[in-house]
């Protein structure tokens, strides 16, 4: 049976066994077939497959959305405007994530400041916030 071991797959796609066999468990990457033997054959295409998914997630698409990004390429008929419509949904993701890292840290930076080095800790301004005794108790973080 021609194809490559799991090994051989992970070496070409540049990641370990390990992701090769989860990929696998997490519907990303199709059961292959095995060899008389018991081996698991992959086919040539699936290095494609992983490098695919491993680019995706370097983009910040989760492993589902690289799930519905996979079923997207799958079928011809698909416009690619609904792949866009996908990138764009994590453009605004992202967006998202870099306000709230902006205003985490605005607030740490803010903590800091006031923090005057005391050497108890019980004085410390930013344990004081992180336990909730003064000010907003808002786990996410102040926004301002």
């Amino acid at each position: 049976m021609n194809g490559l071991s799991t090994s051989d797959l992970a070496k070409q796609s540049g990641i370990n066994l390990e992701s090769i066999r989860f990929y696998e468990r997490q519907g990303l990457l199709p059961k292959p077939p095995r060899t008389a033997s018991g081996y698991r054959v992959f086919p040539q295409e699936s290095v494609r497959r992983v490098r695919f998914i491993k680019r995706a997630q370097a983009l910040g698409f989760t492993l589902r959305e690289i799930k519905q990004l996979i079923a997207l390429r799958a079928h011809p008929e698909t416009a690619c405007a609904d792949v866009r419509t996908q990138a764009e949904a994590k453009i605004a993701d992202i967006a998202q994530k870099i306000s709230d890292l902006r205003a985490m840290q605005r607030e740490l930076t803010r903590l800091a400041r006031a923090c005057a080095g005391q050497p108890q800790s019980h004085c410390c301004p930013i344990l004081t916030k992180l336990e909730g005794s003064k000010g907003n108790n808002n786990s996410k973080g102040t926004r301002r």
